[in-house]
């Protein structure tokens, strides 16, 4: 498994790089300490996992994750605790406290391969999560959970759960990358979760209003309806 080290602090990257020569399944591609340098490098080397410390210059770890797409499993490392709850919050594998212990680093490191398909997904196979930042809260969003995404000029409202955060790309960008087998463009301004439709009904003119599970109706254009129809076999 390909994995990346981000950390303003050298000596931190070479205390991390030597831990994990131990762990003979794990190749090393690169070290960053900044974000702008890993965004780029990330893009370039395509890492299963990265390494991720918190505080740095010119943006955080968090900042790090919100440019991604998609996003690469996550152990944080960091000299701070008072980020831990949050870390967790975004479904991150890990929070390593520095200076790393060696047993606390081979657990997540299990934790790595558990959660790891036998397959490494390519970089053009359809999404599977997304990291959020919505005010102060972020999240890893599995988007099998998400049932609708609405348009908002640039931006894209996600309803989730109870939750309808904000994500910063138009619907057409993020549509490419969604799954068909599971999602569906109603009409210009929303995509349905498949998975999370309750009823579907006929209206006029051609158009299908279809019910969400725990969500709004919404409306499947006349042009749209007919694919539809054809996908679903109805």
């Amino acid at each position: 498994m390909k994995a990346l080290i981000i950390d303003d602090e050298p000596p931190a990257r070479r205390e991390l790089r030597r831990l994990l020569s131990e762990f003979s399944w794990l190749e090393i591609v690169g070290e960053c300490g900044n974000i702008v340098e890993a965004a780029a490098k990330i893009e370039s080397l395509t890492p299963a996992l990265l390494f991720l410390d918190i505080q740095m210059p010119g943006g955080s770890g968090f900042d790090l994750l919100t440019r991604l797409d998609p996003v690469p499993q996550v152990i944080f490392t960091t000299a701070h605790d008072e980020h831990a709850v949050r870390a967790f919050e975004v479904n991150a594998l890990d929070y390593l406290l520095k200076p790393i212990d060696p047993v606390r680093l081979a657990t997540a490191l299990a934790r790595v391969k558990n959660a790891t398909p036998a397959v490494e997904p390519s970089s053009d196979a359809p999404l599977q999560q997304l990291f959020l930042r919505d005010g102060s809260q972020c999240w890893f969003l599995p988007l099998r959970e998400v049932r609708l995404l609405t348009s908002e000029g640039n931006y894209v409202r996600l309803s989730w759960g109870t939750r309808q955060p904000l994500l910063g790309r138009p619907l057409s960008t993020l549509e490419r990358r969604l799954d068909p087998a599971h999602f569906f463009r109603a009409n210009r301004s929303q995509i349905i979760n498949l998975d999370y439709i309750e009823t579907v009904e006929a209206g006029v003119n051609g158009r299908l209003h279809v019910q969400l599970r725990d969500g709004p109706e919404v409306e499947i254009s006349r042009r749209q309806a007919r694919l539809f129809r054809e996908q679903m076999s109805i």
